[in-house]
């Protein structure tokens, strides 16, 4: 489910995009006052500026409605805010798709430089300090998980890139939901079953 929540502004994005064409022209007409560019109904080049600018509202709604629910702010939440602000808005501003394609690839790089310096600075890696208070593991695998998260960070921004200058705008915008979750997903079951192998008891299991 938290996955889920966490993919929330893309799933928007992408609903937005695919049913552009059903909106009807007096909402499109009521938008347009509200957006530094001007939509046109049933015009499929604009369907990517709206569903731009109801991801970055929707970034902000997640990062609102997690703090309302917890009290605190989720760092992933924040940086994506901060990108998709950014980028989508550049995309608005410009009235150019590509500052918007660049968005996942800048987070997921984003994050694989701050898990690869978290090698360097600090005497734990960020996995461990992430995830160290729900299982138990020998601290060589902590560093492998690591580096396995660096890696995935990395391949997966390059793939975005990489589909988002090969192929459709289309064909991007379904593996920007599709792909990129579908790899999140097989990765974090892949990681599952490798921790499954190290776990350690806790104390408390221990004395039963």
């Amino acid at each position: 489910m938290k996955l889920l929540y966490d993919f929330f502004p893309v799933l928007l994005f992408f609903l937005v995009y695919k049913f552009y064409g059903a909106i009807p022209a007096d909402v499109i007409h009521g938008i347009n006052p509200l957006l530094p560019l001007t939509l046109t109904a049933g015009d499929h080049n604009d369907a990517i500026f709206l569903a731009t600018a109801v991801a970055i509202v929707a970034s902000f709604a997640q990062v609102g409605m997690f703090w309302l629910r917890h009290r605190r702010f989720e760092t992933m939440h924040l940086v994506s805010l901060v990108l998709i602000t950014l980028f989508g808005g550049a995309t608005l501003f410009f009235h150019n798709p590509e500052f918007i394609k660049w968005k996942p690839t800048a987070i997921n790089w984003l994050f694989a430089a701050a898990f690869l310096g978290s090698h360097f600075i600090g005497r734990k890696p960020l996995v461990e300090r992430l995830m160290s208070h729900a299982i138990t593991v020998p601290p060589v695998i902590w560093r492998r998980l690591n580096i396995g998260w660096i890696g995935f960070f990395f391949i997966s921004g390059a793939l975005n890139i990489w589909v988002a200058y090969q192929f459709s705008q289309e064909i991007w915008v379904d593996f920007k939901l599709f792909g990129l979750l579908g790899l999140s997903i097989v990765f974090i079951i892949g990681q599952a079953f490798y921790l499954a192998r190290f776990m350690q008891e806790s104390p408390s299991e221990e004395k039963q």
